[in-house]
């Protein structure tokens, strides 16, 4: 049964799910699906064209499907997909993609933005992905799965963050993060391998030593980063997940972008053996 507050208004193609409910003064326009047993809390708005999954929960104050925040967007064609098991923490705002680009803005399903966090046009946001309070995606933003944004963390456009990282609180992340690290700072910087995350997703110790063995070995080569990455890859190509961090890099500086890279460890050697 279909629970659909008094005050709420629903405009357009509406479809919606069993069990769904929508609570007072929010608004649905456009064309729009919901799907089983999701709730929609108190004073949402939901815009255009709109898909959001099963079991999600969009708390108070959220707009999603909103015109991109983007001067030569005509706001025709873009749409907003949100998958499964979703939660959208109070005022979480998520715009749809610009028709220029991909027209698409796609958060995946497990996802868990907290309060105020912004996901702006044609972003692509991973399944488990967790965002604290006011993270804020720039436009083209990819963020790979299983990925952790520290509240107030900030993603400049067209940027990427890899699989199992972890971005800390107030960081600001203007260059591609490789998956599997931890990066924090004003502009980020890498500070090892995400390893308590890697563990609690069930990395065998194995993997967990070579890769922080790889690690390691790109960050302190004396050689330039992409020839000490296509060095690692020839070495370790057998194994899934080195081939995925190193094609990761590779693919940010063959496309001209910027990768963080860990400064501290790379300064540490270079003083290790001055001495």
């Amino acid at each position: 049964m279909v629970k659909i507050h008094p005050t709420a208004i629903l405009e357009g193609n509406i479809e919606l799910g069993q069990n769904v409910e929508i609570g007072a003064f929010t608004v649905l326009k456009g064309n729009i699906k919901i799907g089983d047993n999701t709730k929609i809390g108190s004073r949402v708005s939901i815009y255009h064209n709109v898909e959001i999954g099963s079991n999600c929960q969009i708390y108070d104050g959220c707009v999603i499907g909103e015109a991109p925040q983007h001067l030569r967007d005509k706001g025709l064609e873009g749409k907003v997909l949100i998958g499964n098991n979703t939660i959208l923490r109070e005022y979480v705002t998520v715009n749809r993609g610009t028709d220029f680009d991909r027209k698409l803005t796609k958060i995946g399903s497990n996802a868990f933005l907290m309060a105020y966090c912004h996901v702006a046009h044609d972003c692509e946001v991973g399944d488990y992905v967790i965002m604290a309070n006011a993270a804020t995606l720039g436009g083209h933003v990819v963020i790979e799965h299983h990925a952790v944004l520290g509240g107030l963390a900030a993603v400049q456009q067209k940027c990427r963050v890899g699989a199992y990282s972890m971005v800390g609180g107030l960081s600001g992340v203007n260059k591609d993060v490789p998956p599997f690290t931890r990066a924090v700072g004003h502009h980020v910087e890498l500070k090892g391998l995400n390893i308590v995350a890697l563990k609690r997703a069930g990395f065998s110790k194995e993997d967990i030593k070579l890769l922080d063995k790889v690690y390691r070995k790109i960050f302190t080569s004396s050689k330039r980063l992409k020839e000490a990455v296509e060095e690692v890859l020839k070495e370790y190509v057998n194994n899934k997940y080195v081939a995925y961090f190193c094609r990761f890099i590779l693919e940010s500086l063959n496309q001209g972008k910027g990768i963080a890279v860990d400064k501290t460890l790379k300064r540490l050697v270079a003083k290790v053996s001055e001495t």
